[in-house]
């Protein structure tokens, strides 16, 4: 035997990549029949299963007789599970997804027989800030990680120290996660010489004490006969466990692991398939945001809810895989993805309908029940269709609501002619037609006119219309002109306060006089807009000027497109690029015109080179208009700009620019639970140019201009810009010729879905600000711009809910409502759980702060992400007071009064 190496058999298993799920499944079944075979006959065999759950689910599923035997050998520590349900790409998710992608695992292997008790990363495109803290609040000892170690580190442990200052004892894999595959390839007689060789190269790295020698590839099996060989084998669990988990005397490295200089970090995933990095955020604020606190408040004890509320967790997890939601797969696996995203938010879509359903049926007809998602009261506007003789809405305490008309809906739904009158009532069900309610009917000659509403609020009767069209049938037969109108319809955008996680009904009315303007009022002026926080002036270009207290910037919005000869994993500029950035026309308009929003589109047309190649942009081009619409709401001190355009080009990269107001060397963006500083450029000595692109997930900001997202965005700071990729058009998954990255990433296949072809449109909002992040309030800004306010038509009527379950909420408690008050401190999360609220905070503040839980509960105590039970809180007047670190996670368990 060799002491001195410690052989750990593993496979690394893409569930998903250049093979769609079910075809690489068919593998990982022929892969785990051969392991759980050699471990059957040889007890001596261990083996570790990539750090992630999902994919025994996966063999088990297929291979349901064999769960007995697996349990066996993970109760034995023979087989390593867990602690991921799924390897996750860190920045591409919600810092929540993570959290609930380790408790799924932990949760799962446990029921298995055991936790392996390391947070292993092998293969994530780098890590971010809050891992630390994320493992250890989960009660993990030990990381492992591969890609995005920086240059400082020198030997294979180090203290990864996370953005709270929470330190993690680190195993390094100097070499990736298959260091030792090539141990056991070859003639047997020569395995000392490759172990002396293996030795040379990794002692360096470990000066004293038994080496680690990862065995193991991409989709596949180890040799069944390495115990044979005289050689220690061991789990992942084993080795790393063995050390002592404390950190001191290691290296230290501090936050975020995005370094070029060991490992490959890919950086152009973060781009790639940007489509799916907004639906995924929007799934993930449905999910995280509305379906569960709402469902949690609203509707306690919900089972229906609660099974949903799981079905969308576990394809979130699974969509957030490490070549899931990159988007650096097939286009099949791709197609696959957005399929379980769409299904993940229409789950949490069904549940918040559910919710809705009961808060509509407890308010009456006529009124608007308006919900507030946010921790702390919100004044906002929330859109609404009322009939146009009840345009006007009010507060419970009688006073008119600040409003604006937007829009009236056409009247005519329909007009058909029909030789006999009575063909009419095969159309008609009861009271419905044309999926809304009959109100009235008339006759006038040959013409017979239905009117329909939202809610009938007379007297109907079947019989009586269907009387009245055979009386009218009868008196003059033949051809009828049957017309279908809709009762007049107007939307509004109501100026509307609600309380912190609470709701109010507003009641539709005649107006009584002209409603109230809100302070700061939207107001337009011949290319402006202004509210007073904010003014906006359009340049002959199409790019803005903002202008706010303390602050302006200039020159925003400039569009430009760039070549990109790259693939999946990286953007590679062609070697002779050509930028587009001006526009060969502008047109200004005014399209709405306040006073609670204001509006300007601005219509761009470019002449942008048709495709690329390794070499340069084609000379064929095509004309693109890019259609921005800027739009100034009461109260907000951001503008909102949404950007459209059709997307005719290959192999090109656009990004929105903005000047940056003031000299600039850092920026921070929020992401993940937290908000990091990011230098001008990116540490090199690898295999990859080092490009200075980063993901933001909340906002960036940099130089006194912020920018508020509502999905993860790739930027950068370039020549005094602040850059944001829009899209990023590439047809391989891999070329094995990229400019900017040494060997490839995959295999060199066509992804012609990753073009990116057709319509493209991104929001986001930008401000300029003075003094620094948390000065600004950027966090609370991001948090109101994410999550609008949530409006539900009255429906009078209470609904029948899955399985017979209550209606929710009783309207006695329509002043019910939790608060969240502290400098910083951000809601994460808010569910039932095990009967009682979770709330999960984070304090994204740069100093020590304290956050404050207001709320009906008679109990309360710290937990931590699993929710193991930990100290019990002081509740005092209705409140909760709980010191935090900067950036601290806090879990809290709150038991309802009463």
């Amino acid at each position: 035997m060799t002491p001195d190496i410690v052989i750990v058999p593993h496979t690394h298993w893409d569930r998903e990549w250049y093979l769609p799920f079910q075809r690489f499944r068919l593998g990982l079944v022929r892969m785990l029949d051969e392991v759980l075979d050699t471990m059957a006959a040889d007890p001596g065999y261990r083996f570790t299963m990539d750090g992630q759950l999902a994919a025994l689910e996966d063999y088990l599923e297929i291979r349901p007789e064999r769960l007995g035997e697996v349990k066996g050998l993970v109760a034995e520590g023979r087989f390593a599970a867990g602690p991921w349900l799924i390897l996750a790409d860190e920045f591409l998710c919600a810092g929540e997804t993570l959290i609930r992608n380790l408790e799924y695992g932990m949760r799962g292997a446990a029921g298995l027989g055991g936790v392996m008790r390391v947070g292993y990363l092998p293969d994530q495109f780098g890590h971010c800030a809050q891992m630390p803290q994320i493992l250890r609040q989960a009660g993990l000892e030990h990381a492992c990680v591969w890609r995005g170690v920086p240059a400082s580190v020198d030997r294979d442990a180090f203290a990864w120290v996370g953005a709270d200052g929470t330190a993690i004892r680190t195993q390094y894999l100097p070499g990736g996660y298959g260091n030792a595959v090539a141990l056991f390839s070859g003639p047997a007689e020569a395995l000392p010489d490759r172990l002396a060789a293996f030795t040379e190269t990794m002692r360096p790295w470990h000066p004293t004490g038994p080496l680690l020698a990862m065995y193991g590839a991409d989709h596949s099996a180890p040799a069944a006969d390495i115990t044979a060989a005289g050689l220690r084998v061991a789990t992942l669990h084993d080795y790393v466990t063995a050390a002592d988990p404390a950190a001191a005397g290691l290296p230290a490295v501090h936050g975020e692991l995005r370094s070029h200089a060991r490992a490959n970090i890919l950086p152009g995933v973060i781009s790639a398939r940007m489509p799916a990095k907004q639906v995924m955020a929007r799934a993930e604020r449905v999910v995280t945001r509305y379906a569960e606190p709402l469902s949690a408040l609203w509707m306690p004890g919900s089972t229906a809810a609660a099974k949903l509320l799981d079905m969308a967790w576990r394809r979130l997890i699974a969509c957030s895989g490490h070549d899931s939601i990159t988007g650096c797969g097939a286009d099949e696996t791709a197609q696959q993805v957005a399929a379980r995203i769409a299904e993940a938010e229409q789950i949490g879509q069904a549940v918040v309908d559910m919710v809705s359903a009961s808060l509509a049926g407890r308010a009456a007809r006529d009124t608007l029940v308006v919900v507030n998602p946010s921790p702390f009261p919100r004044t906002a506007l929330v859109l609404a269709d009322l009939p146009e003789s009840r345009a006007a809405l009010f507060a419970p305490d009688g006073g008119q609501v600040p409003s604006q008309r937007l829009e009236l809906a056409p009247t005519l739904l329909d007009e058909t002619v029909m030789d006999d009158l009575t063909r009419l009532l095969g159309r008609i069900h009861e009271r419905e037609l044309f999926g809304q309610e009959i109100l009235s009917w008339s006759a006038a000659e040959d013409v017979f006119t239905i009117v329909v509403g939202r809610h009938a609020t007379t007297g109907y009767d079947y019989a009586d219309l269907r009387s009245a069209v055979l009386g009218h049938a009868a008196a003059r037969p033949g051809p009828w002109r049957v017309r279908t109108c809709a009762e007049p319809v107007v939307t509004v955008a109501a100026h509307v306060t609600v309380a912190p996680l609470g709701r109010t009904v507003l009641t539709s009315a005649p107006p009584s006089a002209k409603a109230p303007h809100s302070p700061g009022w939207a107001r337009p002026d011949a290319g402006t807009l202004d509210n007073g926080l904010l003014r906006v002036a359009v340049a002959a270009d199409g790019t803005l000027s903002l202008f706010s207290a303390g602050a302006e910037a200039h020159g925003v919005g400039r569009i430009v497109d760039g070549g990109d000869a790259g693939d999946t994993y990286n953007h590679a500029p062609p070697r002779d690029d050509a930028l587009v950035d001006a526009p060969v026309r502008v047109e200004v308009e005014h399209v709405c015109t306040g006073p609670l929003v204001s509006v300007l589109e601005i219509r761009r047309e470019y002449a942008w080179p048709a495709g690329s190649t390794p070499d340069a942009r084609s000379e064929a081009v095509e004309h693109v208009a890019v259609t921005t619409r800027a739009e100034l709401r009461a109260g907000e001190p951001y503008l909102r700009l949404e950007t459209s355009f059709d997307n005719r080009c290959r192999d090109h990269r656009v990004r929105w620019h903005a000047p940056l107001p003031l000299p600039v060397a850092e920026s921070f963006s929020e992401g993940q639970l937290a908000v990091v500083r990011r230098g001008l450029t990116g540490e090199g000595g690898g295999g990859e140019r080092p490009l200075p692109t980063f993901p933001a997930e909340g906002f960036v900001t940099a130089g006194g201009l912020a920018v508020l997202l509502d999905q993860v965005t790739e930027y950068e700071l370039t020549g005094g810009d602040l850059a944001l990729t829009l899209i990023r058009s590439v047809g391989l998954l891999s070329s094995n010729r990229n400019a900017y990255r040494d060997e490839p990433a995959g295999p060199q296949l066509p992804t012609p879905a990753a073009q990116c072809p057709g319509p493209v449109t991104v929001r986001f909002a930008v401000l300029p600000h003075s003094g620094a992040w948390h000065e600004a309030g950027l966090p609370r800004l991001a948090e109101e711009y994410r999550h609008a306010l949530l409006a539900v038509p009255g429906a009078g009527r209470a609904p029948v809910l899955p399985g017979g379950e209550g209606s929710g909420v009783s309207s006695e408690e329509a002043g019910t409502s939790f608060a969240v008050e502290g400098a910083g401190v951000v809601l994460a999360a808010l569910r039932e759980r095990d009967g009682e609220l979770e709330i999960r905070l984070v304090a994204e503040h740069p100093v020590a702060t304290e956050a404050v839980i207001r709320g009906p509960f008679g109990a309360a105590r710290r937990a931590d992400l699993l929710g193991t039970a930990g100290e019990r809180l002081e509740v005092a007047g209705g409140a909760v007071r709980l010191p935090l670190r900067p950036f601290e996670i806090a879990t809290v368990h709150l038991t309802r009064a009463g």
